[in-house]
């Protein structure tokens, strides 16, 4: 195992494999055949050629596109094809500074393949002796990725709220970390993947925060979503990292940019430049 493969796990997807979803002439989604199929039973929201799949072109706006694909979604959920339910809306969009064609249950994100976007934080410490990280454990009771380490915060971001203001709510939510302490967090890297799931396509941006926390901090989880909390050397993380799938997958792109930009994967590491490469690479 290595960064490398950490890295592939997250850009394993193959759009070839998709049928792409257009809205006003532009792709803004991928989905696999086995999900289109479902929606041919509404041909007056959605037409198929050769290309794709597209939004029947007399839905001109966002509010008409959102109001029509309300109820198909909650359809779907009720006869479990979409198999959870958020009840928090997400935008489709082709970046996140870009208008909302519409917006979206965030459970049905991964089934259109839609851009998604997160914000995770790294909990950082200095002590005398180096740098330390703190982690949380997923709490086995959470539909996805049970048991598995994650970034210290870390929450979808849902429409109509900042990037800091969701770390700010995601933080108190996960960490227990006062306002004052988390409007202090550094927005550092921006991250992107496309990675093939069973339910289809996670098309994301993580938006890596750094915070910098007291020594004497201790994270308290107040939404039940945590079940243990890990303070860990920069070595210890690293070790982790590289050589276990401890961490949630994409968690492993966080740390992989900390680590690179703490100096710690260096020239001890000849393909260095290729992850960098390789991790900070875009997708359309």
């Amino acid at each position: 195992m290595s960064y490398l493969d950490r890295i592939a796990a997250c850009h394993q997807a193959d759009l070839s494999q998709y049928l792409a979803w257009y809205i006003a002439g532009q792709v803004y989604g991928y989905l696999l055949p086995s999900f289109s199929e479902r929606l041919q039973r509404w041909p007056t929201v959605f037409q198929f050629s050769r290309q794709g799949m597209h939004f029947c072109p007399n839905l001109q706006t966002c509010q008409e596109r959102t109001e029509i694909l309300k109820p198909i979604l909650q359809q779907l959920h009720q006869e479990a094809v979409i198999d959870t339910w958020v009840g928090e809306t997400y935008p489709v969009t082709l970046g996140f500074d870009q208008p909302a064609q519409c917006e979206m249950e965030r459970a049905a994100t991964l089934y259109f393949g839609v851009k998604t976007f997160g914000v995770h934080v790294n909990g950082l410490v200095r002590k005398p002796d180096g740098i330390y990280v703190w982690v949380g454990r997923r709490s086995l009771a959470k539909p996805f990725w049970p048991g598995k380490l994650d970034q210290l915060v870390a929450g979808g971001q849902p429409f109509g709220l900042s990037l800091l203001d969701n770390v700010v709510k995601e933080a108190q939510e996960e960490a227990n970390i006062p306002r004052d302490l988390a409007q202090q967090a550094k927005l550092v890297s921006q991250l992107h993947y496309q990675q093939t799931t069973p339910r289809g396509l996670e098309n994301s941006t993580i938006f890596s925060y750094d915070l910098w926390l007291p020594e004497d901090f201790v994270p308290k989880n107040n939404d039940g979503e945590v079940s243990d909390f890990y303070l860990l050397s920069l070595a210890e993380l690293a070790q982790l990292t590289e050589t276990t799938t401890d961490f949630k997958d994409n968690c492993n792109l966080v740390n992989i940019d900390l680590l690179l930009r703490q100096g710690y994967i260096t020239a001890r590491y000849p393909d260095v430049e290729v992850i960098r490469q390789t991790l900070y690479c875009r997708f359309s």
